[in-house]
């Protein structure tokens, strides 16, 4: 009886490892989806139009550079990493356009700039995960997801793990358009940005014939990435 009580406890034991391992926190949750370390930066060339109205518009080209500039623990504890935006005509003449902060709540990137929070990245990514891109904000809920995982080009680069984060699309050609998304590679970070909100000409004269009478088009890709 001793024996049989004694295998019964083994296997027991057993078991409770077993599922130990399957539950181990060390698994890989892609947190180098968006790699941040003091020093780590990004160039990207930008194209952005800004819409004044019907038939005035202006497009210019322009590079940003984010850098991670510093961190500091927040009173949630939380390891808060600070990033510096540069703006230049060219890649030898930046200007400082200010900062905004990235950090890891819940399993998920959490980029915060004029103290609006907004979930940009679920860990670990899956094709198909969604969540409330806004769930730390006061504004009204929205649905981010990931709509793509795997490979993906960008101009001329192949990358083999992306996953892409649609936030909205939408363009109900008659009033307004809604496209925005962001794209991060493991181990380099986000790769690309496109925000596409314009609003359509509503008057009688012009309904329905989608004449962009307001907005902002700004496309970012990357160019160079690494860490001073």
């Amino acid at each position: 009886m001793l024996r049989k009580y004694t295998l019964i406890l083994n296997l027991s034991i057993v078991l409770v490892l077993g599922c130990r391992e399957v539950e181990d926190p060390t698994r890989d949750l892609g947190y180098d989806f968006q790699p941040l370390e003091v020093g780590n930066f990004w160039e990207y060339a930008v194209e952005e139009t800004i819409v004044f109205g019907e038939n005035d518009s202006e497009t210019s080209n322009f590079f940003i550079r984010d850098k991670v500039d510093y961190t500091y623990r927040n009173e949630e504890g939380e390891i808060v990493y600070v990033i510096l935006r540069e703006k230049g005509i060219s890649r030898s003449n930046y200007i400082s356009e200010g900062n905004y902060a990235l950090f890891i709540r819940n399993n998920a990137l959490v980029r915060m700039q004029n103290n609006e929070r907004v979930v940009m990245l679920a860990f670990p990514p899956r094709l198909g995960r969604s969540w409330d891109g806004r769930v730390y904000s006061s504004n009204q809920s929205e649905q981010f997801e990931i709509d793509l995982l795997g490979g993906y080009t960008l101009e001329d680069r192949n990358y083999t793990q992306a996953a892409r984060v649609l936030q909205e699309e939408d363009d109900d050609l008659i009033t307004f358009r809604d496209k925005r998304y962001d794209v991060y590679v493991k181990g380099i970070g986000q790769v690309e940005h496109y925000y596409e909100v314009l609003t359509y000409c509503s008057r009688n004269d012009c309904l329905g014939q989608q004449l962009v009478d307001s907005g902002r088009k700004t496309h970012m890709k990357i160019i160079n990435y690494g860490r001073n």
